[in-house]
């Protein structure tokens, strides 16, 4: 690696750190210091003033507990629903395989937006509207194509003698995909979930258009509906250490699971 690539690698490390760390020192500030001018970027006086009022007076682990269950459920609805597809469509000796998976990801970049008004109306037909289930379900069909996408290049990878040899031994198909297939893929089905995860978790547009009571908001919804006692008042610190608190979860789901998302984003890009 030359030094211009080890330059430019530690200057991106550098600019997407600094919002997190810049939120964290603000975070831990008394409302007096974040006030002055100019301002300072450590700390005089490290207070958990912010994170006490976030849990205490704001229903926070509430909106934490609604996030974790759309995202969970949503992980595991997609994951489930996009491998049965993926591994059919990796199995197809159909000339229009390729299309169909170049579909898929042409689908999977649209712009969540698109899918608001339409979802909604759905949605409400559905009786779902103020309901996690209105944002689980919608959550999961956005993420399918790319699912499907990401999973077919890691079952192409599984030789087809894998599965002659389960025939032979009396394995039906749906035994032979769950006994030997799926444990083969756990990397790209751990990958597809964290992503489904992370989307559901950081998603703001369909929580805000589909969910208006505060027993059912999610965190984003929490962390943008963080006020002052007045209406003047933008309480920076509190913000601040809600951002945070919110950002908490994901961390810790990257690094356990980092070693798993590396070989599944890989795991197909390798061609027998």
């Amino acid at each position: 690696m030359s030094g211009l690539s080890r330059l430019l690698i530690v200057v991106g490390c550098i600019l997407a750190a600094a919002p997190l760390v810049l939120h964290l020192m603000s975070s831990v500030k008394s409302t007096s210091e974040l006030n002055l001018s100019p301002p300072t970027l450590f700390p005089h006086e490290v207070t958990l003033s912010n994170y006490q009022a976030l849990f205490t007076k704001r229903p926070f682990l509430r909106y934490c507990i609604n996030s974790l269950t759309v995202s969970t459920l949503s992980s595991l609805i997609c994951v489930a629903v996009a491998s049965l597809a993926a591994y059919r469509l990796a199995r197809s000796r159909g000339r229009w395989r390729s299309a169909i998976r170049l579909s898929l990801l042409v689908v999977a970049f649209f712009p969540p937006i698109v899918y608001v008004f339409p979802d909604y109306e759905i949605i409400q037909a559905l009786g779902l509207v103020n309901h996690l289930w209105g944002l689980i379900l919608p959550y999961s069909a956005l993420n399918i194509p790319f699912a499907i996408w990401l999973l077919t290049g890691s079952f192409q990878q599984i030789p087809l003698d894998l599965e002659e040899a389960a025939e032979i031994d009396g394995l039906t198909r749906f035994q032979m995909f769950r006994m030997i297939v799926l444990p083969l893929v756990t990397p790209a089905l751990i990958t597809a979930g964290i992503l489904v995860f992370i989307f559901a978790w950081n998603e703001f547009m369909f929580a805000l258009t589909f969910i208006t009571i505060e027993s059912q908001k999610t965190v984003t919804q929490g962390v943008a509906t963080l006020s002052g006692a007045f209406a003047e008042e933008i309480p920076y610190g509190l913000i601040a250490a809600g951002v945070i608190a919110s950002a908490v979860p994901l961390i810790i789901v990257v690094i356990v699971f980092q070693r798993w998302i590396i070989a599944g984003l890989t795991a197909g890009a390798v061609k027998q």
